[in-house]
């Protein structure tokens, strides 16, 4: 029997293709008659749209039509794109128009679509659009933004309150009441992007012979986006597919269907030829929706002894223009701060404010890395004031491992008990310390300090949700050619996906898991499915994978047993045949059990068996999968400069059973650098009325190899008692704790000059600029 593949470092099967070129992007696909579009955005934050003459770039030639609302609506049961994820918190109905309505509300937002023979004459064309523009007044700050004399950012609002909600739990006026001492802290977390390689794309082919419209989108959730297309066209799901073919990253903002998708479709049902449309970059700095921006005004109440009685505080997070997917980013964060931790008391007030910029949805940890950034500082305010180890106090308040399963106070935002399932954290948080040799950093800190270097340590912990359900579709099936086929509405964005779906359904059907195709993210593959985010899919996907290969392994040994006259005990599965255990001639191949159940008129199938051999299954588990885990960070700054050198990351952490640690400690490792980048380097810069100021990637910074410090993963296994391969989620456990350990880690290097540092990023002219106000002082 072959050794399982499960828990080993086997080679990604997508990477073959990739690097030899031959990887299929949406821009790689060319189909005949394809024509191209471009389209006219808004170079406004806030403006009334009067009219718009078409007239001279319908004249350039090549071009095929220029289209506004009003030429798509007939062709649309609704012209704007419902909220996704509906919550009783809205205080604003924030749809977004598929073109605008009447007005445009922040910089980039679509006005018109020109479709033309090519991208460089759609491109002209585009800039031939005469928009009759009556600018409005706009706001950019969030905060500004709720003040009752501030700009609508909606002239038709009534204010710019988008949702407000409040989280928490234990008396947290009695626990401030009680405390032998309270620290105020601001905190400031500036907004940024995704910046993928690959920008978005879609292609839309209408097929007049079946009636079928299919769209290839570099979407995170295929299935979703099917469902938004047929209820806006108002056509059958079975007349609509939706594929993602290979994707370039995707963060986040891939996950949100888009007026873009919604107008290439559409443009291509009017046309009956199919149209593409590829995102520049310059449009995803102004089109792709962003995250954060957010404004923290905290308490922490602690006794005598340090230990922490409660938290509390508001939150008035930049909502952007529209609602483009709901509330999670700011609910994230709220809920993902006190969640490492022993918080008896915790209140926080959460304020959605809209502004005349991109909407924001999430970002590689949704919200997370920012409630784990605010109490992470908090923790340390406390251990500077009282003078006790960083890591002390925080292993002091760490939920211990006999506390497992651990049901806290606080519910998910389908109203689901938060319970941590399993881990050690205080063990967590040692192998990390002991990694970065914490212990030893003082003396090492002395000796530089004399040498007249700057260095400094930080650390951070985190817990994250995990596999977010309730479900994701995986069929498993065998094929008369005796090829194990996968499909899944689980969508591929880079991460491995394919490999692990291999090497479960191996497992279980041969131990060979280059004869495993796996089709991921195709609408017409699996009718049910939910898409990538939230580190879900090696939880939902790999265990109905690993669920539906089972039942499908016992299909396969009852026919193979009857086909050879053996008792279903004695068999095993190699390679691509079925045998005899100890007596591999005697058997029969795969591909021969396939046939004995795909039917042939007249004669019957093996007894006890249905037809085919398949197996569908979509483990439904609503409770979350809480991985978990700690950064140190050693850094050292110029002080007259305001560089940043980071030494050594130390990344410890524990995402249950690791399907394949090599693909683990390359999410680790994406997500560290996801990490660095919002801790000092990237800033979507806007000015006060929303109009961007960095829209090229030579103006917002991105990390690249040479920013990449030394990294050292340490592993921890906790299992998940949630799911059968007791496996959690890990795709965004770099990027949550890696800001706060930097951050600190600066703070803590210039802690000679008692400067504070209470944002991310943080740039080297404002740690110059710390330094010099520190002097003055």
């Amino acid at each position: 029997m072959a050794a399982p593949l499960f828990g080993t470092s086997v080679p990604r099967l997508e990477d073959g293709e990739l690097l030899r070129g031959a990887g299929r992007f949406v821009d790689d696909i060319v189909l005949p008659s394809m024509a191209a579009a471009a389209f006219v955005r808004s170079p406004h934050p806030h403006a009334a749209i009067n009219g718009i003459d078409a007239a001279a770039a319908l004249a350039v030639p090549g071009v095929h039509a220029v289209l506004a609302l009003a030429d798509i609506a007939p062709l649309l049961r609704t012209t704007r794109l419902a909220t996704a994820l509906p919550s009783p918190s809205y205080r604003l109905e924030l749809h977004r128009p598929v073109l605008a309505d009447g007005e445009v509300v922040h910089v980039g937002e679509p006005v018109a679509l020109v479709i033309a023979s090519n991208r460089y004459v759609a491109e002209d064309a585009a800039a031939l659009v005469a928009v009759d523009y009556e600018v409005l007044p706009a706001v950019g700050d969030c905060r500004a933004a709720l003040g009752a004399d501030a700009p609508r950012a909606h002239r038709t609002a009534p204010h710019n309150l988008a949702a407000e909600f409040e989280m928490g739990y234990g008396d947290v006026d009695r626990a401030f009441a009680a405390a032998a001492h309270v620290f105020a802290e601001t905190f400031w977390q500036h907004r940024g992007g995704s910046h993928s390689l690959e920008c978005r794309g879609t292609l839309a082919h209408y097929d007049t012979v079946e009636d079928r419209l299919t769209l290839w989108s570099s979407t995170q959730a295929p299935h979703a986006a099917r469902t938004v297309l047929a209820d806006m066209l108002g056509r059958d799901e079975n007349r609509l597919r939706v594929v993602t073919p290979d994707v370039g990253g995707g963060f986040g903002p891939k996950l949100v269907v888009y007026p873009e998708d919604v107008a290439v479709a559409v443009a291509a049902l009017m046309l009956r030829r199919p149209v593409k449309w590829i995102e520049d970059r310059r449009e995803h700095f102004v089109a792709t929706t962003q995250e954060r921006d957010q404004y923290w005004a905290m308490e922490i109440a602690v006794d005598a002894a340090a230990r922490i009685l409660g938290v509390r505080g508001r939150l008035i997070h930049d909502h952007g223009a529209y609602t483009a997917r709901g509330v999670n980013v700011p609910f994230g964060a709220a809920q993902a701060l006190p969640l490492p931790y022993e918080v008896p008391a915790y209140h926080l007030a959460v304020c959605l404010a809209v502004t005349n910029k991109v909407p924001v949805t999430p970002v590689r940890g949704a919200g997370q890395p920012q409630g784990a950034f605010v109490m992470e500082r908090l923790i340390d305010r406390v251990a500077r004031e009282l003078k006790i180890d960083r890591a002390e106090l925080r292993r002091r308040h760490l939920v211990p491992a006999a506390h497992m399963p651990r049901t806290t106070p606080l519910k998910t935002r389908g109203g689901i008990a938060v319970v941590l399932d399993s881990g050690d954290y205080p063990r967590c948080q040692e192998l990390a310390l002991a990694a970065a040799g914490w212990a030893e950093f003082p003396r090492r800190q002395h000796e530089a300090r004399a040498a007249g270097r700057h260095i400094g340590i930080g650390v951070a912990n985190f817990v994250e949700g995990t596999g977010r359900g309730p479900f994701e579709g995986v069929t498993v099936r065998i094929g008369p050619s005796g090829k194990v086929l996968v499909f899944t509405g689980a969508a591929a964005m880079g991460q491995g996906l394919k490999t692990i779906l291999a090497q479960i359904v191996a497992d279980a059907l041969g131990g060979d898991a280059a004869r495993i195709a796996v089709t991921a993210g195709d609408s017409a593959g699996i009718a049910q499915g939910i898409g990538g985010f939230n580190s879900r899919q090696a939880v939902m996907a790999g265990n109905s994978a690993h669920l539906a290969a089972r039942e499908l392994r016992e299909k396969v040994l009852k026919i193979a047993a009857h086909l050879i006259e053996a008792a279903e005990d004695d068999l095993e599965i190699a390679g691509d045949r079925v045998h005899v255990k100890g007596a591999s001639a005697l058997g029969v191949s795969l591909a021969e059990v396939a046939r004995a159940v795909a039917g042939m008129p007249g004669y019957t199938l093996p007894p006890g068996v249905t037809p085919g051999l398949e197996a569908t299954a979509h483990m439904v588990v609503d409770a979350m999968a809480y991985a978990n885990g700690t950064a140190v960070a050693e850094v050292e700054v110029d002080i007259e400069t305001g560089h940043v050198a980071i030494l050594r990351l130390v990344l410890a952490h524990d995402c249950g059973r690791a399907i394949n640690p090599m693909l683990v400690a390359g999410q680790i490792s994406g997500g560290a650098a996801h990490g660095i980048g919002n801790a000092l380097y990237e800033w979507m810069g806007f000015d006060a009325d929303g109009q961007p100021s960095t829209v090229t990637l030579g103006e917002y910074l991105l990390v690249t190899a040479s920013e990449m410090p030394p990294l050292v993963l340490v592993h921890q296994e906790s299992p998940s008692p949630l799911n059968p391969l007791g496996v959690k989620g890990v795709g965004e456990s770099g990027v949550i704790p890696t800001p706060a350990a930097i951050v600190a880690a600066i703070e803590d290097a210039l802690s000679p000059f008692g400067v504070r540092i209470a944002q991310a990023p943080i740039r080297p002219h404002e740690i110059v600029a710390l330094i010099a106000a520190a002097r003055r002082r």
